[in-house]
């Protein structure tokens, strides 16, 4: 699903250096998440337009028993 914002949104991140993005999340909230070789670029057109970044990582040493 998506609406006329979103879709500038996207637009907005492919004309600023975005290969390609996808919308996530369920509900009334959710996030656009973008692969880049330009994340300056990127980063400074999403400011622009409003969006706040969210930065995640990725564990790869698997399930723990804390």
């Amino acid at each position: 699903m998506t609406n006329p914002e979103i879709d500038g949104w996207y637009a907005l991140a492919r004309d600023n250096g975005a290969i390609g993005g996808k919308l996530i999340g369920a509900g009334g909230g959710g996030f656009l998440l973008f692969y880049t070789e330009e994340k300056a670029r990127l980063r400074k057109a999403m400011r622009s337009a409003g969006l706040m970044e969210v930065q995640l990582g990725f564990d790869y040493e698997g399930t723990k028993i804390l």
